[in-house]
């Protein structure tokens, strides 16, 4: 085995419109990685449905239908990954892993005892691919009192860390985080910051599915045809986790439509549902910014990536917002900003095979460094 063997990241947000797949080769520490395939492979609409429904705390499964669930989620995955392996035109031998993130289910990082829970069924994405899987990666982190996210900051310290720049990337899915890499992050480890800092695409996309039955607001032109709502804007920002100290994650079980109905409730009158999306986006750009506001030097340069790229509106308002830091996607630094989560899993698992940590405690709050994820057949390492 060499650090230049292949490996493939899967990676489904909370929005969970797909599954990506990547399959990528990394030459060694100091070089970029090599992507060679990539595949987006969306959901069956009723498996999708039925995972939407898990963020409702009033949504009961039986054992039956959670096994079901996890088998359908590890098929999905296997579909992908096996699509982005053919491409690549690689025989499975040659995949030293995969690392599986799971679809998130239930996130509780505060819970007593805290556990965040990914299904997918590994063992099922291993015998239908023919490669070692690496998966249950938060678990390990929340075990030593970390938040198990966001695990992508210490992937964005490897890549994007600079010596005479400070930078920040900021991830845009259904739910947002950043990750503030200081000159100094990539010498020094505990001074890389990051943290979920609430909405991203994932209330745009479910209220805009509910008024218009499509899955996301395309380049957020309907948010751009509404206008900000303000005093829904002030009461969505009035809450707590917006105020709350890092380390702190969070999730669609909280930032779900029930959340965003009981402050619309709780307003004397009825915004129109543009007006509604028009708010959503600016409450994703502004707390983004507020976050780097807070806790960054002010002299950074943002670098975006995620789904959220393609929200031509909110990357509008994202800049503007930012002002005098520039903005930008990932692609200037060459890396293609749709694939960046699914390539940090696969980089994920290179670090469980490598026997090194995943984590980034001074991000989690972790008590310390952790070699993340278990492998679901015999590990190459063992072999």
């Amino acid at each position: 085995m060499t650090t230049a063997d292949c490996y493939v990241g899967l990676m489904s947000g909370t929005s969970v419109d797909a599954v990506d797949a990547i399959v990528a080769r990394f030459p060694g520490d100091d070089e970029p990685p090599a992507i060679l395939a990539t595949h987006s492979e969306p959901p069956p609409e009723a498996l999708r449905r039925e995972l939407l429904e898990l963020s409702n705390a009033e949504r009961r499964l039986s054992l039956l239908e959670f096994g079901h669930l996890d088998q359908a989620v590890g098929q999905w995955f296997a579909k992908a990954a096996n699509t982005a392996i053919a491409r690549a035109g690689l025989a499975p031998t040659r995949v030293t892993a995969i690392g599986s993130h799971g679809q998130t289910v239930w996130h509780a990082p505060d819970n007593d005892p805290a556990f965040s829970l990914q299904i997918g069924a590994a063992p099922r994405i291993a015998a239908e691919t023919g490669c070692a899987v690496v998966s249950d990666f938060r678990n390990a982190d929340i075990a030593l009192g970390g938040q198990g996210a966001p695990l992508v900051c210490a992937f964005h310290a490897a890549l994007f860390a600079a010596a005479d720049v400070n930078r920040v990337a900021v991830n845009i899915g259904g739910i947002a985080n950043i990750t503030l890499l200081p000159r100094t992050a990539r010498e020094d480890a505990t001074t890389i910051r990051g943290f979920d800092t609430g909405p991203g695409n994932g209330l745009m996309d479910a209220w805009i599915q509910r008024h218009r039955n499509v899955g996301h607001d395309a380049e957020g032109a309907w948010a751009a045809s509404g206008r900000v709502d303000d005093l829904l804007l002030a009461q969505l920002l009035g809450d707590e986790y917006f105020r709350r100290e890092p380390p702190k994650s969070t999730g669609r079980e909280y930032f779900g439509l029930a959340w965003l109905d009981r402050h619309l409730a709780a307003l004397d009158h009825a915004p129109t549902p543009a007006d509604v999306q028009a708010t959503l986006c600016e409450l994703t750009a502004i707390t983004i910014v507020d976050a780097i506001d807070r806790f960054g030097s002010g002299r950074e340069t943002l670098y975006l990536c995620g789904g959220g790229v393609h929200n031509r509106y909110l990357v509008e308002r994202l800049t503007q917002l930012a002002t005098p830091r520039s903005v930008a996607t990932t692609e200037a630094l060459g890396l293609d900003p749709d694939w960046i989560e699914a390539l940090a899993f696969a980089w994920l698992a290179r670090q469980r095979v490598l026997g090194r940590p995943g984590n980034a405690p001074g991000v989690t709050g972790a008590r310390g460094l952790a070699v993340l994820g278990g492998w679901h057949v015999p590990s190459p390492m063992d072999s």
